[in-house]
Parts: structure tokens; C-alpha cells; sequence
């Protein structure tokens, strides 16, 4: 599992969230999905974006949009590669 680990690691942040995202929907794990939204607003304030952490409810569906882009705010989705890395190491795409 180290080793899984330590290589899921080496990959960059797109190739971490394009794997958990196909193996998310592959699985059609909505609680991945679920887990990553509610975990936007600390990764924003984490990346330096405290204005937009402290967002409502009302601004759910943009970031819905935005976490499922590939576009998003790269500093936002850097703080999100531990949820990639755990997701694909907890069932197995290392």
C-alpha cells in the first residue's frame, strides 16, 4: 500500500482528479462527490480565498459546476489532492 501510495503521490493534480472523478463515477459514488463539495469551502480558504469559503448555500450549484471542472481554480483544486489520493488509495486505482 506504501508504494500505492508514494506513486498516486508523483502524479499531478489533474491526473489525481481525473482518476477519482472516472473511478467515482465508475463507481457511482455519489458520497465522493459529496465529500469533495462540502470540502470546497476549506480548500478555498486553504488556497487563500477566504471571501469565497465563507459563501452560503446560495452559491451550491456554481460549485457544483466548478468542482467538476477541470478548469477550476488551480490553487483550489491543489488543496483538494488529498481527497483525490485518499479516494483512489482507499479503493484501489494506485
Amino acid at each position: 500500500m506504501g508504494d500505492d501510495l508514494d506513486r498516486l503521490e508523483r502524479l499531478s493534480t489533474d491526473e489525481l482528479r481525473e482518476r477519482a472523478f472516472s473511478l467515482a463515477r465508475h463507481r457511482w459514488d455519489v458520497q465522493f462527490f459529496w465529500r469533495l463539495l462540502r470540502s470546497i469551502p476549506a480548500a478555498e480558504a486553504a488556497a487563500g480565498h477566504l471571501e469565497a469559503s465563507e459563501a452560503g448555500i446560495a452559491t451550491a450549484s456554481a460549485r457544483v459546476s466548478e468542482a467538476l471542472s477541470a478548469e477550476g481554480d488551480p490553487e483550489v483544486q491543489e488543496a483538494l489532492r488529498p481527497l483525490y489520493i485518499a479516494y483512489l488509495s482507499e479503493h484501489g486505482d494506485g
